[in-house]
């Protein structure tokens, strides 16, 4: 894939690990570009079920690189996924941020494009742009607002004050908070669960849960029917049932 970033499959699991510990896993324009083809391989591939973004070192992310930036002069953007090669498109399967250590600005915002958060318990999460003169444009004032209070999002948007993976699990943010170096370990674990579930009611429960949070509830139900219906009429919706009767595990067929 690339040098600053590994891709394998285990077991319908695709692992994207970020490897520029000597920079903090800090995201140059390759370093985007890696991560976009990897999540575009992880969409194209039917033996991939869920995606874990993980990082070597005991830094997440630093976010973007600005010495590369200033000798370069080249934004980490892409031109079908965004910033950092996830943020303005995620892939479609599911994908959950394995967060060890620091992920501050950019990198909280790439854990931010990610569906579910495993952190260490010595991981860290802050937007400190505002201290720089900045926004956090690349998802972190439009994401955080989704995820948490929107008192808790100014917050951490107006001070730039980071908190620590314990608050960040009261307030909903991080799903598991697990001791220093056990986050992918973790993270692949959920990554198992979620992908012995069949693949079209995975990517559709993805889907909806993304999409209603533009729907009123009077249209919700109008709005998920397509997408319900398509995966009640499936073979693998039939499937299910079948294993459910004959007391076996499934056989999905993505279809």
């Amino acid at each position: 894939m690339s040098s600053t970033v590994a891709f394998e499959v285990v077991e319908g699991t695709a692992v994207v690990t970020l490897n520029r510990p000597e920079s903090r896993n800090a995201i140059d324009k390759a370093t985007a570009d890696a991560i976009a083809a990897a999540l575009d391989e992880v969409d194209q591939r039917t033996d991939i079920a869920v995606c874990v973004l993980a990082a070597v070192g005991d830094v997440f992310s630093a976010g973007m690189d600005l010495k590369a930036f200033s000798a370069t002069g080249e934004r980490p953007l892409t031109k079908d996924r965004g910033a950092f090669g996830i943020v303005t498109r995620p892939p479609t399967k599911p994908i959950i941020a394995a967060v060890e250590g620091k992920a501050l600005g950019g990198g909280f915002e790439l854990a931010l494009a990610c569906d579910l958060i495993v952190a260490s318990d010595n991981a860290q999460f802050g937007l400190p742009e505002v201290k720089r003169g900045l926004v956090a444009a690349a998802g972190g004032v439009l994401r955080l607002p989704r995820k948490l209070p929107s008192a808790i999002a100014m917050e951490l948007a107006l001070t730039g004050e980071p908190i620590g993976a314990d608050r960040a699990a009261a307030l909903g943010l991080v799903n598991r908070v697990v001791p220093a170096g056990d986050a992918l370990n973790t993270a692949l674990a959920m990554a198992s669960t979620i992908a012995k579930n069949a693949p079209i009611a995975v990517r559709t429960a993805k889907l909806l849960i993304d999409r209603s949070t533009e729907w009123n509830l009077s249209e919700a139900f109008v709005n998920q029917a397509p997408y319900t219906d398509a995966v009640r009429n499936s073979n693998d919706a039939a499937e299910g049932a079948r294993a459910f009767v004959e007391k076996r595990a499934p056989a999905w067929t993505n279809t």
